[in-house]
């Protein structure tokens, strides 16, 4: 009798366990994931992606886009007007919270136990009206590229402020190309209409005291001698130490040439720190980073605050492994391989102190001084008008560097254009 009810019991168990083991087999879901990329960042993510599957049954599919974060957050914003519940997780820039906001599952209490880990100031960028909106990913902000080798060579220092770079960078050019180096640019960034001239131009006026296009009251403050005089100042370096095709570069075309060897100094964002020290590339070992020039005696250098989130639609229909996606994709786990292996910026700030990234991506830790100059873009103040008010300021910056019209006609025109926008209120 006694045998018989024991055997009951482990019959019952076996069941139990079968029946729980179906329900996780139940819950593992297939999700999708939209993102950009550039340099290794989805060979990166996919390698993340196959370590999530293997905690928790769930599989991922990279829905990509294209590298401009403009062509991003239009194709973003089509899906979630029409509630998409194709995409459960979006990657998403760190200006796009208050623009899309609404259409974000709150996250505030599935990060209760980890929010308080990661920089203040990030969480704060993704709250928006008491809600959190995505969890951070990786943090950014540009820093300048330098030849240490070329500069050596030529006994200059790294420059501290724009003119100083200029003079160096056309010095170093020119005598190069005497020597033999024919395709050497002194100069490389981005200049195309896009996102990117946005956060280069900001970087341009913040640091020649000209403010940051709307200030954090939004108040228009772009129309000014000093951002007008930033915005001549960067015309001059096309033709004469940047190629006049940088007008059309992105990241990854700056970093193209740059990698091949043929540009003294970049601008660009940490992922092309690692992508730079790789085997194949020309400049490995020759060349380091520096905080972005001042542009007038005074003033800090200015570094625009990037970085990437992720956020949850309300319209997916499986939140709860969406989250768990978003949450692990934020994990320190998960933002320390991205730092080892794609140099990428943690928002997390114990990681700093990492003895591992610190032995294998010493330059982290020293990002740490370029990250306290960034500056944000004015997406807080010009709430959902933000993309608008970019595209404004973009195209009147790329404007000036092609020769239509100077700085201060083309600022007029724009703080114009901006107070139509800006209405009665943002």
């Amino acid at each position: 009798m006694t045998r018989s009810r024991s055997l009951i019991r482990l019959v019952a168990v076996a069941l139990s366990a079968g029946v729980a083991l179906g329900a996780v087999a139940a819950r593992a879901e297939e999700l999708s994931l939209v993102s950009g990329a550039v340099g290794n960042d989805l060979a990166e993510l996919e390698a993340q992606l196959k370590i999530f599957t293997e905690k928790t049954g769930h599989t991922v599919k990279v829905v990509n886009m294209p590298a401009s974060t403009t062509d991003q957050f239009g194709q973003y914003r089509l899906w979630l007007s029409a509630g998409n519940a194709d995409i459960d997780v979006y990657r998403t820039d760190v200006i796009w919270a208050p623009q899309l906001a609404e259409h974000f599952v709150d996250l505030t209490e599935a990060a209760k136990d980890v929010a308080k880990d990661h920089f203040p100031a990030i969480i704060e960028s993704q709250t928006v009206n008491g809600k959190l909106v995505a969890l951070p990913m990786f943090t950014d902000a540009p820093a300048l590229y330098y030849r240490k080798d070329l500069l050596e060579k030529y006994g200059k220092q790294p420059p501290k402020t724009w003119d100083e770079m200029a003079a160096t960078a056309k010095e170093i050019q020119d005598k190069e190309r005497e020597a033999g180096s024919a395709q050497l640019w002194g100069f490389v960034f981005q200049a195309n209409a896009y996102e990117g001239l946005t956060c280069n131009a900001l970087e341009w006026i913040k640091s020649f005291g000209g403010g940051q296009i709307v200030e954090a009251d939004g108040t228009i403050s772009v129309n000014n001698e000093k951002a007008a005089k930033a915005l001549d100042t960067v015309k001059t370096w096309v033709g004469s130490i940047a190629p006049e095709g940088v007008l059309a570069y992105q990241e990854e075309d700056a970093r193209g040439l740059w990698q091949t060897g043929n540009a003294v100094f970049m601008r660009n964002w940490p992922y092309a720190y690692a992508l730079g020290n790789g085997d194949d590339s020309a400049v490995k070992g020759k060349f380091d980073v520096t905080t972005l020039p001042v542009g007038a005696e005074g003033e800090s250098s200015a570094a625009t605050l990037g970085g990437w989130n992720l956020a949850v639609a309300k319209y997916s229909t499986k939140q709860e492994a969406a989250i768990e996606l978003a949450l692990y994709l934020a994990s320190a786990e998960a933002q320390k391989y991205r730092a080892l292996q794609n140099s990428r910026l943690p928002t997390i700030e114990a990681l700093y102190d990492d003895p591992e990234i610190q032995e294998k991506q010493p330059i982290i830790p020293r990002w740490k001084e370029v990250f306290q100059n960034a500056v944000p873009r004015p997406s807080a103040p010009t709430k959902t008008k933000y993309n608008e008010v970019s595209s404004e300021f973009w195209t009147a910056v790329h404007n000036t560097l092609s020769g239509d019209g100077d700085g201060a006609t083309n600022l007029k025109k724009l703080a114009a254009r901006l107070k139509r926008l800006q209405g009665s209120s943002w």
